[in-house]
């Protein structure tokens, strides 16, 4: 048995895994392949029945992870994000939650013919769109900060209340069995929330204040979060059913937003602890599907389901929303997107068999009907947010390159990407002074430390395909591409190369790890750069077709220029050495080269530029 459990959770943390990179590489929604996997090793293929395997432990497992996955978001969320989308998000999760409530309840009560108290606990349980799905879905979606802001408060914020709410309408209907006294419920919540807000904010507080006192170890802080989180989610629901969901999202809430000593590290521990148990736990949940409860399902089920997605989400949303400010298309896309997961499935596995139990019309419909949910939110949601947010212009472009460090050699390369390839290119630097120059080039440009809080809070980092560090001082340019690897992977992060004579002294290298890809060449270190600039050095682009290859390019390049940067087809641009998934530059991409003006070429730019013409290679000066 020990052996057969073993094998049963080896093959779920890999499917897990394994759809999370296949979906990356397919571009794909991942919670899709999720679903798809839970479903093949499940009831198709009856390699995993978790409630068979792991018994009684399950559902609290199960608990226990939702929490840490609901603290991770609560980390994710911060106050300059909520200022930006207040009003919004306010609306969302107070009138906007109400009126899910009251809707989605209507409809299961008049199409899904519920009883009323089914009806209400089903209408509780939608309120819930939950990080476990829109944090894949905003990874993979590239939807500007804004837009982005509104999906995650409101599923991070209203996954809890919901949750709340339905243990307090089962409790009033089924435990107590008294229906005189509707106060109740909404005191019962009104306590739920303070004990939730007291327990996590205090927690929160203190543990950062241990953090910045040194009174934890850099060691044990990521450890000592996670065993607190725990503690917080078990010690909250033994005062208040399902309040320690509400509580890990308040701590992670303020921890978020305090300014912690290892913080980035902290964030980076439990966001691959978030990934792997959301992988892990959409698959043990889809797996645990019971075919026949499926069967229960018919038109009205479907009928259900329609109008939750069509009528009660944009309803609940376009309402609650009138007269807040919100760009139309924001309330456009938000009316669409509800995607519904793991804690919506948990809540509704649990309450069913008690609300059958008790007796009540349709009880056993609640988890077929949740998971038709789950599973048609999913699929339509995660295949068309992306489709909807460019529509909408709501994407953010993804194609931008960031320099660091203004100089006139950097000045040159930005108005050359900006104004030749019209490739999104923003230069920063702590120097009003060194941008000047910039400016009345025409590039975009953003004033102050690229490190700091403020500058951070003001990036759109969904808009940056690669960065260059390209200051004169090689540590720093360590530095920022150390902190951006994080966001941007580390072969889109690139630096200026260090001299050979410094590469060989220990003393003055920075470690392999800390830094950035060498950026162009060898010979590209700052100082040279500048020489060159000033001996007149040219950018020129040479756009590569079916009669003019990569091969015939490298023929005519002179000996002494190096290649800049590839700008791909679809528009995203990669600094040299690295390449597309490895491959080389083909026919319709573009390569952008820095050689001595025309009159220095060992080979003439007219004649490689006539070549071009008779090959449509397109060789051409980029600035």
């Amino acid at each position: 048995m020990e052996h057969q459990l073993g094998h049963t959770l080896v093959l779920i943390v890999f499917l897990g895994v394994f759809s999370q990179w296949a979906a990356w590489w397919l571009r794909m929604p991942a919670i899709v392949l999720f679903l798809v996997s839970g479903v093949l090793a499940g009831p198709v293929l009856g390699l995993v029945d978790p409630s068979a395997d792991f018994g009684d432990i399950l559902r609290p497992v199960v608990g226990l992870a939702v929490a840490v996955i609901l603290f991770e978001g609560g980390l994710s969320l911060h106050w300059h994000e909520f200022r930006e989308a207040a009003a919004g998000v306010r609306r969302l999760i107070t009138v906007g939650a109400a009126l899910t409530w009251a809707f989605a309840s209507t409809a299961a009560y008049f199409i899904g013919g519920l009883s009323l108290p089914v009806s209400l606990v089903f209408g509780a349980i939608l309120i819930v769109t939950g990080p476990t799905v829109i944090i894949p879905m905003l990874r993979q979606a590239g939807l500007n900060r804004r837009t982005a802001s509104y999906l995650k408060w409101e599923g991070i914020i209203n996954d809890p209340i919901g949750a709340l709410l339905a243990v307090l309408v089962f409790q009033y209907f089924v435990v107590t069995g008294d229906t005189s006294n509707g106060a109740q419920v909404f005191v019962d919540l009104g306590w739920a929330l303070l004990v939730s807000l007291a327990m996590g904010a205090g927690t929160g507080s203190a543990l950062g204040w241990a953090f910045n006192r040194t009174l934890v170890p850099e060691y044990l802080k990521a450890p000592a979060t996670f065993a607190l989180v725990l503690v917080i989610y078990t010690l909250a629901n033994m005062v208040f059913a399902e309040a320690g969901l509400l509580a890990v999202t308040v701590m992670g809430m303020v921890m978020g937003n305090m300014q912690i000593a290892g913080m980035v590290e902290l964030r980076r521990f439990k966001e691959y602890i978030t990934i792997l148990m959301v992988a892990v736990v959409f698959v043990v949940l889809t797996a645990d599907l019971d075919p026949q409860v499926l069967s229960h399902l018919d038109w009205h089920a479907a009928a259900l389901v329609l109008a939750v997605m069509f009528v009660v989400r944009p309803a609940a949303v376009l309402l609650s929303t009138m007269f807040s400010g919100m760009d139309w298309r924001d309330r456009v896309l938000l009316a669409w997107i509800a995607p519904r997961g793991i804690v919506a499935a948990a809540v509704a596995g649990v309450f069913g068999p008690f609300m059958v139990e008790a007796g009540y019309d349709g009880a056993e419909l609640l988890l077929p009907l949740i998971f038709a949910v789950v599973f048609s939110t999913v699929i339509l949601h995660g295949f068309t947010l992306g489709r909807l947010s460019r529509w909408l212009r709501l994407s953010a472009d993804p194609h931008g390159v960031l320099i660091v460090g203004a100089s006139p050699w950097t000045t040159e390369l930005a108005r050359a990407l900006t104004n030749e390839l019209n490739v999104s290119t923003l230069l920063v630097d702590s120097s009003w002074h060194r941008l000047r120059q910039a400016r009345l080039a025409g590039v975009r440009v953003l004033y102050g430390e690229v490190l700091s809080d403020q500058i951070q809070q003001s990036l759109e980092l969904n808009e940056i395909a690669c960065l260059l560090a390209a200051t004169s001082n090689d540590a720093y340019n360590a530095l920022v591409c150390n902190a951006f690897s994080k966001n941007l992977e580390h072969d889109r992060v690139f630096q200026l190369p260090m001299y050979a004579a410094d590469q060989s002294n220990e003393a003055k290298l920075v470690a392999q790890p800390l830094r950035g890809r060498p950026a162009f060449h060898e010979n590209a270190q700052y100082e040279e750069l500048w020489r060159r600039h000033f001996q007149n050095w040219q950018f020129f682009k040479a756009r590569l077709s079916d009669t003019y290859g990569y091969e015939d390019f490298r023929r005519d390049l002179p000996p002494e220029a190096f290649v800049i940067a590839v700008l791909y087809q679809d528009g995203i641009l990669l600094f040299r050495p690295a390449y597309r998934n490895g491959h080389r530059p083909s026919a319709g991409d573009t390569i952008v080269y820095y050689a001595p003006r025309r009159s220095q070429t060992a080979r003439s730019d007219t004649d490689a530029t006539e070549d071009a013409e008779d090959t449509d290679a397109g060789t051409q000066p980029a600035s």
